[in-house]
């Protein structure tokens, strides 16, 4: 009997593997879901300007790269792909600095020529920075 028919003795190997995969499938959305909650939740309590600069930094994420998961990384909002860190906020408040950051972690795809940020200081964000760094996020995520 081939492995992809059911054998009366319950499900074949092929059935197994399908609802293994589901249940990875349920649990990863579970997490994901369950991750994105945690950064909102922790966008909800920086002080401003901070918050409304993450938020807009998360829909600026989801938007421009739908593919990434968010995630808090060291208590601070941070959206990955396969487990790794693309790129972080972190509040100045959290971090008792003069302005927010939005990091790109070794794992971006910005490497160009011999030297490239990998940081940038939020004081403030304006539509002008929002393209740029809309820009940015896409060229990180390749």
């Amino acid at each position: 009997m081939s492995e992809t028919k059911k054998s009366t003795a319950g499900f074949s190997a092929d059935e197994k593997a399908a609802m293994k995969e589901r249940a990875k499938e349920l649990k990863t959305q579970a997490t994901n879901a369950e991750s994105e909650k945690a950064v909102l939740a922790t966008i909800a309590k920086m002080a401003e300007p901070d918050r409304t600069t993450a938020t807009k930094i998360h829909e600026m994420v989801m938007a421009t790269a739908p593919d990434l998961a968010a995630k808090t990384w060291y208590g601070s909002p941070a959206w990955n792909r396969d487990g790794k860190v693309i790129l972080f906020f972190q509040d100045a408040k959290k971090f008792n600095t003069r302005y927010a950051t939005l990091g790109f972690s070794e794992e971006a795809k910005l490497d160009e020529g011999s030297m490239w940020p990998t940081s940038f200081a939020l004081p403030q964000l304006t539509a002008a920075d929002e393209k740029k760094l809309a820009a940015l996020i896409k060229k990180a995520v390749g």
